[in-house]
């Protein structure tokens, strides 16, 4: 397979655009194997919020996701459209449904750009290339369609809650279409609540993410994405999984993941 989803259709109603896909294999999770992985799933978000009438004097600075329940894996719509349209700032929606619920809300902030390299300044520090560091296979620990689609490469100083893991894979987002760099970094973020888990060994806790909150100082470029990452668990059941986002020039923005933490049986 050289995807993870295909479309099935796509049609636009009152400048409503709803796309209808099912999702290949390597979408499948690692938590369920009757669900989506939450990466390729915001993935195919950000293509659908990345294209819908696009603006040349705008970019996407914040994409906001937030997991209903179980992504099913199965056939769904995405639904897209503009709920706060603006001259300098504007906010698009996208729905994943499947089944008649909804699974996934995002939202994105496009922004007005303009030249600020008289004022540009960039507090966090550049990690190594991918190929300064060595292959890590420790991932694939984790079972689901779509660890087996990545490449890793970690630093050897990753510890248990805090680490350096880059990541690539060579699928595109839909079937025959293709692929921004922006939709496939943005398709493995959500991959940082598993690469520093605080738990070595057979897990005692599950700690599945609620949401994905991505904010970009400069859109990303190229293939392979750089996770900075720090996960922390507080002591009433709720942790969060907080990253430095690179590419291969440098950092570009900022995740979070707030967790569940739940006693596994």
């Amino acid at each position: 397979m050289t995807a993870y989803y295909t479309q099935l259709d796509k049609t636009e109603t009152d400048g409503i655009v709803t796309a209808r896909f099912i999702p290949n294999e390597p979408a499948q999770g690692a938590w369920n194997p009757h669900e989506q992985h939450m990466a390729p799933a915001s993935g195919l978000l950000a293509r659908e919020l990345e294209q819908f009438s696009p603006r040349d004097d705008m970019r996407i600075g914040r994409i906001s996701f937030d997991i209903f329940g179980l992504i099913t894996f199965g056939e769904f719509t995405i639904t897209t459209q503009v709920i706060r349209p603006g001259r300098t700032i504007e906010l698009v929606e996208s729905l994943m449904q499947a089944e008649g619920k909804t699974c996934i809300s995002a939202r994105a902030w496009r922004m007005a750009i303009d030249d600020t390299s008289s004022i540009h300044g960039i507090e966090d520090d550049k990690v190594l290339h991918p190929e300064d560091y060595p292959e890590w296979t420790g991932i694939k620990k984790w079972p689901g369609g779509y660890i087996k689609s990545i490449e890793a490469r970690r630093d050897n100083n990753s510890r248990a809650g805090k680490g350096i893991v880059w990541l690539n894979n060579p699928l595109a987002m839909v079937e025959g279409m293709p692929t921004s760099d922006l939709a496939h970094l943005i398709g493995m973020v959500d991959t940082a609540n598993g690469i520093v888990p605080r738990q070595e060994g057979n897990f005692s806790w599950a700690f599945p993410n609620l949401d994905l909150q991505v904010h970009m100082h400069r859109l990303p470029e190229g293939q392979w994405l750089g996770l900075e990452t720090t996960q922390q668990y507080g002591t009433d059941a709720v942790g969060l999984t907080s990253s430095i986002l690179h590419d291969v020039h440098g950092p570009f923005g900022r995740s979070e993941q707030i967790l569940t933490l739940r006693k596994m049986n």
